[in-house]
């Protein structure tokens, strides 16, 4: 093998776009587990039809939101609210007062268990006479 040229010389490719990393985003995100939750929901925001807010130089959603968080163009707060909205099952009503079937429907279930128990002694006499 001494002497052998190869016929294609290997030779690294040269992105023309800066590549984002971890490192760059944890300055402003310190927990890592938190990063990639943020970016994974602006990720999903970005796939479901949010408006980008970098130019997407035919990246994929999650290098793009990445790209936004590295580059300060979103608060992580903003995807913190959003990422604690997405996994909630019970969503909090702003209203507390029951409308008038919810109402209506307690109203009904009180009546029933007031028939449905059986009648109160009525005696006011000792117990044993």
């Amino acid at each position: 093998m001494r002497g052998y040229v190869p016929r294609f010389p290997i030779v690294p490719k040269v992105r023309s776009m800066a590549r984002v990393t971890v490192e760059d985003c944890v300055d402003k995100v310190p927990n890592r587990f938190e990063l990639v939750l943020m970016a994974g929901t602006r990720a999903r925001q970005i796939s479901s039809g949010a408006e980008l807010l970098l130019d997407r130089d035919r990246d994929k959603n999650p290098v793009v939101a990445l790209r936004e968080i590295a580059e300060e163009k979103i608060a992580p707060a903003t995807l913190g609210e959003a990422l604690v909205a997405s996994m909630q099952r019970v969503l909090d009503s702003d209203d507390d007062a029951p409308d008038a079937v919810g109402n209506l429907a307690a109203s009904a279930e009180a009546l029933r268990l007031t028939a449905a128990q059986p009648p109160r002694n009525q005696n006011l006499g000792p117990d044993y006479e």
